[in-house]
C-alpha cells in the first residue's frame, strides 16, 4: 500500500490537506457536499479573509459577506448557511468539543453526535483529520479504488497500523484517486499510475 500510495503522490503531486481544527473541517465538510473541490475550497478562502473559520468569528460576521463566500461554493447555499450557523452554535456552547473529538472513542462519538448536517462519512474525517483518530473512513470513492486493487480495507488499516499520518495520507490520494481518475463509470485507466498492478482494466468487476 505505500508503494499505491508513492505512485499515487507522483502522479497527483501534493494535495492540500483538509483543515485539522475541528470547527474549520466542519466548515470544510458542510461546504463540500455535492460540489467540486475546487468550488469549496474558494468559499473556504473567502471565509479566511473576512474572517470566519473559527466559531467567534463566524457568529460576528456580516451576514451579507458570509452569504457571499457561501455562494462560492455553489448550489444550496442557504442549506449551507443554516448548517454553518448551527455548527457554531454547537461549538459554542461546548467549548470542550474539540477535546471531546480528541478523546477516547466514547467521548469522540459523543461529541460527533451534537454536531448537525454530518453524514456518517463526514463525521468519519472529522474524526480522522480533526479527531486525530487512526480509522480509514467508508468513503465510496476510496472503497472503489480499493476494490479494483482487490484490496480489502481492514488489510489496508492492518499494513498502516494506528500511523495517523499515514493513514490520513492514503484517505486523502485514495479518494482524490476515486474522484478524479478510478471513476465509477468510464474510470480513465489508460492514465492511470495504478494501471501495472490493477486487475480492473482486465475485466475483474469492481
Amino acid at each position: 500500500m505505500l508503494r499505491v500510495m508513492d505512485r499515487l503522490e507522483r502522479f497527483y503531486g501534493p494535495l492540500p490537506q483538509p483543515p485539522s481544527e475541528p470547527f474549520a473541517l466542519y466548515a470544510w465538510e458542510v461546504l463540500g457536499v455535492h460540489t467540486t473541490a475546487a468550488r469549496r475550497d474558494a468559499a473556504m478562502s473567502a471565509l479566511r479573509r473576512i474572517p470566519a473559520l473559527t466559531p467567534d468569528s463566524m457568529g460576528r460576521a456580516p451576514r451579507a459577506k458570509l452569504e457571499s463566500a457561501v455562494a462560492l461554493s455553489g448550489p444550496y447555499r442557504e442549506e449551507r448557511l443554516r448548517a454553518l450557523v448551527a455548527g457554531v452554535d454547537v461549538f459554542k456552547r461546548h467549548r470542550d468539543l474539540a477535546d471531546q473529538l480528541r478523546g477516547d472513542a466514547t467521548a469522540a462519538r459523543g461529541a460527533l453526535a451534537l454536531l448537525p448536517y454530518l453524514t456518517t462519512i463526514s463525521g468519519q474525517r472529522l474524526l480522522l483529520f480533526a479527531g486525530h483518530h487512526p480509522l480509514l473512513p467508508d468513503d465510496p470513492h476510496l472503497q472503489r479504488v480499493l476494490a479494483r486493487l482487490e484490496t480489502a480495507s481492514e488489510a489496508v488499516s492492518r499494513e498502516l497500523g494506528d500511523v495517523l499520518t499515514a493513514i490520513q495520507r492514503a484517505t486523502l490520494y485514495l479518494s482524490h484517486h476515486g474522484r478524479s481518475t478510478c471513476l465509477e463509470s468510464d474510470p480513465l485507466c489508460h492514465v492511470c499510475p495504478l494501471r501495472p498492478e490493477c486487475p480492473f482494466p482486465s475485466g475483474v468487476a469492481a
